[in-house]
């Protein structure tokens, strides 16, 4: 087995395995995951997706995973650590923007077994950059942290272009509406800019009238606008309370929530638990995940 560690804030690893074996590190944020060669079985959750040659799956945190390997596998993992959000160095904005960034993926991303690219055009891109990631961390290493930082931006953004084809609610795939699709996307790269959400907003928008803008969305989703954005906010919320170190009030005020106060009520309301407790819990969850991973394995 080859470990290569690439300089924090991500690490990189190329692992070759015949048998799945838990891996030296955890995985306390998310990773994309590329399969240079093999052919198995992929498990999150007890949810089983067949991979082969090319596929790229993300494994978010407090998941369950593994790999029933069914032709010998060559792997790259390429994980995004939390300190990728916190670099001293970074400006405030800076930091926040791709926070945000990363938490568009996590939060549109359905968390299910499956290959997340779209076209071979950004495949093919894919390929290229963890490549070019994979040579710069064995032959330079020091030297090349500038680089592949830069090279990491280019893979969130292909990552979170794929992703916006999407979102957190599954569209049925009968349906043959595509603005149900495009207003979902808008909605959750807007989510925390209020006005944009509005009703009226939306409508013109979208050019429809504002009466028939919520009959609509309810109509397509199954669910009311404002229930949608609640939602899509407390995913983020619950993000940001395991993966970075903004305080509730700051969490409260970018996300549009009066104060923590209101957010704290909430949580509780779509969630059942108190934002105390989903900390704790989640935290929890991290810290036991190896261990689930093994048992996923057995």
């Amino acid at each position: 087995m080859q470990i290569l560690e690439a300089h924090k804030p991500f690490e990189v690893q190329e692992v070759e395995m015949t048998d799945w074996k838990q891996r030296p590190v955890k995985n306390n944020f998310f990773e994309l995951v590329l399969i240079k060669d093999g052919q198995g079985t992929q498990c999150i959750n007890y949810n089983d997706h067949n991979y082969s040659k090319g596929n790229m799956f993300l494994l978010p945190p407090l998941k369950c995973h593994s790999f029933t390997i069914e032709k010998p596998t060559k792997f790259v993992f390429l994980k995004f650590t939390d300190s990728f959000f916190k670099n001293e160095h970074r400006s405030i904005m800076e930091k926040n923007e791709w926070f945000n960034e990363a938490s568009y993926i996590l939060s549109n991303y359905n968390q299910l077994p499956g290959d997340i690219i779209k076209t071979d055009t950004d495949r093919q891109y894919l390929k290229n950059l963890i490549s070019m990631i994979l040579q710069e961390s064995r032959s330079f290493g020091n030297e090349s942290i500038a680089l592949i930082k830069s090279l990491m931006v280019s893979v969130m953004e292909i990552l979170i272009r794929n992703i916006k084809k999407g979102s957190f609610y599954e569209i049925p795939k009968n349906n043959t509406d595509d603005r149900i699709t495009k207003m979902l996307t808008f909605i959750n790269e807007n989510i925390d800019k209020p006005e944009q959400l509005k009703v009226e907003n939306l409508a013109e928008v979208f050019m429809m009238s504002p009466t028939y803008v919520s009959e609509f969305f309810k109509k397509q989703v199954s669910m009311s606008l404002r229930e949608y954005i609640i939602k899509a906010k407390l995913k983020l919320v619950e993000i940001r309370l395991l993966n970075s170190d903004f305080t509730l009030t700051q969490i409260a005020d970018d996300l549009g929530f009066t104060d923590v106060s209101h957010l704290s009520k909430t949580f509780k309301r779509y969630s059942g638990i108190s934002l105390r407790q989903f900390k704790n819990n989640g935290e929890y969850m991290l810290l036991k995940r190896s261990a689930c991973t093994t048992t996923a394995e057995a």
